[in-house]
């Protein structure tokens, strides 16, 4: 007979949407202490959703961040920090205004506010770069401009070549970026700009709302478009509504977030 010696409340949250079935989705799980790497690693692939988010709890209002994909811990995650403060102020302090995650690229604060919530995520502004070559042969159609910070930048005319972009994927997944990806934007047509989001040998090939992926493309549009204040669609199939305010050290990243479900996971 199976008897589970640990049990950890799981929360699935839709990040980047007013409803559920939309944005994207997250897992956040907080524990009394942090497991061993391989177990954070094994509960994000049983999740298999684009990231679990592990929260660790210092004091009131402090939370140690992690996130995962089903393949790898990463530097940053948006939609799943927006989606772990959906769950510490609702959830676990429902009292507070905001929470701070101390994570790998430093101590994110994300306030509640009327219409969601807003976090200020670093500012990675990206740089003219060259495309790897199995990259740009995987295309189905070629950039008007590459740029890099710790996700490609791929540029196009306009929302069509971006609704209508693909990847060979036989070809793309021959690049290994690490926990980097590939972003592909362009003037919205009723938004400021438009961007999909794409990461090679991933087990989830697109993202469908990529919060960190605005730390970059939000500040290329600041300063092509002359304003700081952006409202930005990500047009995935699930889609996701992202509001950025583009400052010189931060991005102030904005949306809503709605609970899916409550869940309880049993560890042998």
């Amino acid at each position: 007979m199976y008897l589970p010696t640990m049990e950890l409340d799981l929360y699935r949250v839709d990040a980047f949407t007013e409803q559920v079935f939309g944005g994207n989705p997250a897992c956040v799980m907080p524990l009394q202490a942090w497991l061993e790497d391989d177990i954070l690693l094994a509960l994000a692939r049983e999740n298999a959703v684009a990231e679990t988010a592990f929260l660790v709890k210092k004091k009131p209002g402090h939370y140690h961040l992690r996130w995962f994909t089903p393949d790898v811990e990463m530097d940053l995650c948006g939609h799943a920090t927006l989606a772990s403060a959906h769950v510490v102020l609702t959830y676990l302090e429902p009292e507070a205004k905001e929470v701070c995650f101390p994570s790998a690229s430093g101590d994110l604060i994300v306030t509640r506010q009327p219409s969601g919530y807003e976090m200020a995520l670093p500012n990675r502004a990206p740089e003219p770069a060259i495309l790897p070559v199995e990259i740009e042969q995987s295309l189905s159609l070629p950039p008007t401009e590459v740029l890099k910070a710790r996700d490609y930048l791929l540029v196009y005319r306009s929302q069509r070549d971006v609704e209508e972009f693909s990847v060979n994927r036989h070809l793309f997944d021959r690049v290994n970026l690490g926990t980097g990806g590939v972003i592909v934007t362009a003037p919205g047509n009723q938004v400021d700009f438009v961007s999909r989001f794409f990461t090679p040998q991933a087990t989830i090939l697109e993202d469908p709302v990529t919060g960190s992926a605005h730390c970059t493309s939000a500040p290329y549009w600041a300063e092509q478009l002359g304003q700081t204040v952006l409202h930005a669609r990500q047009i995935s199939a699930r889609g996701g509504e992202v509001h950025c305010q583009v400052l010189p050290e931060q991005v102030l990243i904005s949306g809503q977030v709605v609970t899916y479900a409550k869940s309880t996971v049993f560890l042998p």
